[in-house]
């Protein structure tokens, strides 16, 4: 589709689960499932040891798996959940990130945003960067779909 009869450009944003879209959904999907077998495991067995760890690794399974089904979603109204889940994550990173460094009593066991992601390779450090990049890239006028 390269130019409506108008002569305009096709302004509907490219589908987030094409490409390398794939790819970050798999990563997302793997991140989510672990995400939520640790929070699982974790709430079921030592609650009461690190409430507030254990609530934000469940936080963090929740967006994870919303950000993973947004972005297969591909686009519509998935676009935008796609970027608050991913914004959530990115800030969800920084702040426990920066709070488990600073203070590292308030988190007896880690989370998977502990220390900026340290226990998972910093990918959760790097995958909310990525994601808001392939949202960017993928938007209205952009990609293949304006070309």
């Amino acid at each position: 589709m390269s130019a409506a009869p108008s002569g305009r450009r096709d302004e509907r944003p490219a589908s987030t689960a094409t490409g390398p879209g794939r790819a970050l959904v798999a990563v997302y999907g793997i991140f989510a499932l672990a995400a939520s077998a640790r929070a699982g495991y974790q709430i079921a067995t030592k609650l009461d040891e690190a409430p507030l760890a254990y609530g934000l690794s469940a936080l963090s399974a929740l967006v994870y798996v919303l950000a993973t089904v947004a972005l297969a979603g591909g686009g519509g109204r998935w676009r935008t959940v796609a970027w608050l889940a991913v914004g959530i994550e990115l800030v969800g990173v920084l702040a426990v990130g920066t709070l488990s460094v600073l203070d590292a009593g308030d988190f007896p066991d880690e989370t998977v945003w502990s220390a900026f992601g340290q226990g998972y390779g910093y990918v959760p450090l790097v995958l909310p960067f990525l994601g808001l990049a392939w949202l960017w890239r993928t938007r209205a006028g952009t990609g293949p779909a304006a070309a």
